[in-house]
C-alpha cells in the first residue's frame, strides 16, 4: 500500500511538472471579411492602399469556372470596406496582378500579367496608358521604388528583378539570379518585393522555392549578390516590410501570413482557413496572394486559386472550386506575443514597406 502511495505521488509530481513547462506556440490572430468584391469581378490579386486610405484590389482573372476573356478590373473600397468603384481598365488582359501608386508622381501603375505591361491607370475612370513594356517570356508579378522614384518589377518566369526610372519607358534587367527562378509549384519564382528601410537591400518571396532572397544594394545603386534570407514559406507570395524592418511575407499553399524579424527568424504567423460559408465566401485565407497595411489593419486578398485549371493540383484546390464570392479579409495588424516565449515581438503598421504584393510599406505590389 505504501509502494502504490510512493507511486501515486510521483506520478502525480511529473504531471505537474509537465503542466508547467513552458511550451512556445502561436498565438494566430484571425482573418476576417473586409470586402467582398461585387458582381461581375474574378478573384483578388493585386493591393494597395492610397494616402486617404482608400483600397484598391486587382482582379486575375481566372476563378474556377476557368479563364475570364473579359479586360481585368480595379475594385475601390474605403477604409471600412464599402464599394466605391469598380473599374474596367481599357485594353488590358483579364489578368492583372500587382499595382501601386508611385510616390513622387502618384501614377496608379498595375501590372498587366497577361499582355507583360505595365500601365498607368486612371483611378477615377480605368483609362489606361502605357508605362512600360517588359517584353516577351516575362511574367511581372510585383513592384516596389526606391527613395529615388526607381520602380523595380519581378519577373517570376525569368528570374529577374527589371528596373524603369521615374517615367517608365524600357526597363534594364536589374538584377538576374537561379535564386529567383524556380522549378517548383506554383511556378512562380520572384514575386512580392520591398526594400529595407534603409534602402539597402531588396527582399523578394520565390514562390515555388518557398523562400524569400535578399538582394543587397550597392553605394551606386545596383544590385548585389542574392542570398537565401529564409526558406520553408510555403508559396511565398506577397511581401511587405514594416517600421521595424520586419518582413511580412503570404505563404499562400499554408493560408497564412509568416512574420521574420530581421534576422530571419519567425516571430509571428497569422490567419488560417476556416472553411466556406453558405454565400460561397471564404472563412479566414485561402490562397492568400498580396497584402497591405491600413490603419490597424493588415488587408491580404483571397486569389482562390484552383491550380488544376494550369495542370497540376494543390492541397487546396478542391475547396478553391467551391468559392463562388470573391473577398479580401483583415488581420489585427499588432503582432501578437508568443505564447508560453518571452513576451510581446512589437506592433505592426504602416512602416517603410511597400507594395511588395502589398500595401503601404516599403515594397510594392
Amino acid at each position: 500500500m505504501r509502494q502504490q502511495r510512493w507511486f501515486l505521488a510521483l506520478a502525480t509530481l511529473l504531471a505537474l511538472a509537465f503542466v508547467s513547462l513552458p511550451a512556445a506556440a502561436w498565438i494566430r490572430s484571425p482573418a476576417t471579411t473586409f470586402a467582398t468584391l461585387p458582381p461581375g469581378a474574378t478573384p483578388p490579386e493585386g493591393l494597395t492602399v492610397d494616402t486617404n486610405g482608400d483600397v484598391y484590389v486587382a482582379t486575375f482573372g481566372w476563378p474556377a469556372s476557368g479563364e475570364s476573356h473579359a479586360p481585368g478590373q480595379v475594385i475601390v473600397f474605403n477604409a471600412q470596406g464599402k464599394l466605391l468603384r469598380q473599374l474596367t481598365v481599357a485594353g488590358a488582359s483579364p489578368h492583372l496582378l500587382g499595382l501601386a501608386f508611385h510616390p513622387m508622381t502618384h501614377q496608379l501603375l498595375v501590372l498587366d500579367f497577361g499582355a507583360r505591361k505595365v500601365l498607368i491607370v486612371d483611378p477615377q475612370t480605368g483609362a489606361s496608358s502605357l508605362f512600360s513594356d517588359i517584353g516577351p517570356n516575362s511574367g511581372i508579378n510585383a513592384l516596389t521604388f526606391d527613395s529615388l522614384g526607381n520602380v523595380y518589377i519581378s519577373d517570376s518566369f525569368q528570374g529577374v528583378i527589371w528596373q524603369t526610372g521615374p517615367s517608365g519607358g524600357l526597363p534594364t534587367q536589374w538584377a538576374a539570379d537561379p535564386l529567383l527562378a524556380t522549378t517548383g509549384k506554383p511556378p512562380f519564382g520572384a514575386n512580392g518585393i520591398a526594400f529595407n528601410n534603409e534602402g539597402t537591400a531588396l527582399f523578394v518571396a520565390n514562390t515555388g522555392d518557398d523562400s524569400v532572397i535578399e538582394i543587397p544594394v550597392k553605394q551606386d545603386g545596383t544590385s548585389g549578390t542574392p542570398t537565401p534570407f529564409a526558406y520553408s514559406i510555403n508559396g511565398a507570395d506577397g511581401l511587405i516590410i514594416d517600421q521595424s524592418d520586419n518582413v511580412w511575407v503570404v505563404a499562400n499553399q499554408s493560408d497564412e501570413i509568416v512574420v521574420l524579424d530581421p534576422t530571419g527568424s519567425v516571430i509571428a504567423k497569422l490567419g488560417d482557413f476556416n472553411g466556406i460559408d453558405n454565400n460561397g465566401a471564404v472563412r479566414g485565407l485561402l490562397f492568400p496572394a498580396s497584402l497591405a497595411f491600413n490603419g490597424s489593419f493588415l488587408l491580404v486578398t483571397n486569389l482562390v486559386l484552383d491550380t488544376r485549371l494550369f495542370g497540376f493540383p494543390t492541397l487546396d484546390s478542391e475547396w478553391a472550386a467551391q468559392v463562388t464570392t470573391y473577398t479580401v479579409s483583415k488581420i489585427n495588424s499588432r503582432l501578437p506575443p508568443i505564447q508560453g516565449g518571452q513576451g510581446g515581438n512589437g506592433q505592426g503598421g504602416n512602416g517603410q514597406g511597400g507594395h511588395g504584393k502589398g500595401g503601404n510599406g516599403k515594397g510594392h505590389d
